[in-house]
């Protein structure tokens, strides 16, 4: 009789948990990155960018809010805004991503922007980068480094998800 108590017990716990986890998820947990690379920068640059797609797959719209990275002093959230004819980069609070919708990150768009490199991007390389989101969640990524070429050929090589 102990024995199926603590069966019991445990199962119920477990299927507890499982409906927490679920109904609390946080917002790095339940977004995928796609096609994610920085680009590859010519000695002495100071700033690069970096692209890629955020795919929701909550019911409920999230916000990414910031990034870091070990190879720039600052990582800023940016767009492209056409200024009488020009056009100009400026920072932003926050990217959305609405439920069960994709995001995506690219050239003249939004992006994410490395200031003050700390060292020179090559293609080839790995760096790290931290995405934060406004629950205070975040996600670590491995990104590679690509040259404008080879990023502009991934672009014509995407996987489109519907």
């Amino acid at each position: 009789m102990r024995f199926q108590f603590n069966f019991i017990s445990t199962f119920l716990t477990a299927c507890l948990s499982i409906l927490s986890f679920n109904a609390f998820a946080n917002d790095a947990s339940v977004i995928d990155i796609d096609n994610a690379y920085i680009r590859e920068v010519p000695p002495g640059a100071m700033a690069t960018g970096s692209f890629l797609t955020l795919k929701n797959n909550s019911e409920q719209e999230i916000q990414l809010v910031g990034a870091t990275s070990n190879v720039a002093k600052r990582v800023e959230l940016h767009t492209h805004i056409n200024d009488n004819g020009v056009m100009k980069m400026r920072q932003i609070k926050s990217i959305s991503i609405a439920a069960h919708q994709e995001t995506k990150l690219q050239p003249g768009g939004l992006h994410i922007m490395f200031i003050g490199l700390q060292k020179e991007l090559k293609e080839g390389q790995t760096i790290s980068m931290t995405l934060k989101f406004k629950d205070g969640s975040q996600k670590e990524l491995m990104v590679p480094v690509k040259s404008v070429m080879n990023a502009m050929g991934n672009m014509n090589n995407m996987h489109h998800h519907h």
